[in-house]
């Protein structure tokens, strides 16, 4: 292969890399920091605090409705998200429904992200190993 050619594989793969990163990290802020997803699908000890290595993975609500409607018990583990495909995936983030064409039950909000918000989520969840 000639070595611009080479350089130019490798140059690609490099930015590929980098925007994938900077997409997950995008991804993982979104996540912690302005979505808060953590906060309700992360388990916590007797003391409220988040367990080490639990991140995502599932927890039951620790509140519930105070007046009669459909509710959520539990939030599902998030992490890999092994349910959802990408594309299925980013499009409930976007509109909030899950791919059956059903909304989501409270407390989980009907997320309107824009495409880019959804991909880095999406990009940053996939990152993560599912809890087995």
């Amino acid at each position: 292969m000639p070595l611009f050619l080479l350089g130019a594989v490798l140059g690609s793969g490099t930015k590929a890399a980098e925007v994938n990163s900077a997409q997950i990290e995008r991804g993982r802020y979104l996540v912690h920091g302005v979505a808060l997803c953590i906060d309700c699908h992360s388990p916590r000890d007797e003391k409220g605090q988040f367990l080490a290595g639990k991140h995502l993975t599932g927890a039951a609500l620790g509140f519930a409705a105070t007046v009669p409607m459909p509710w959520a018990p539990a939030a599902p583990g998030i992490a890999g998200l092994e349910n959802f495909t990408p594309e299925q995936a980013v499009k409930f983030l976007m509109t909030g429904e899950r791919p059956s064409g059903v909304p989501v039950l409270p407390p989980m909000p009907a997320y309107r992200m824009d495409q880019d918000e959804a991909e880095a989520v999406v990009a940053y969840l996939k990152s993560l190993a599912p809890q087995k």
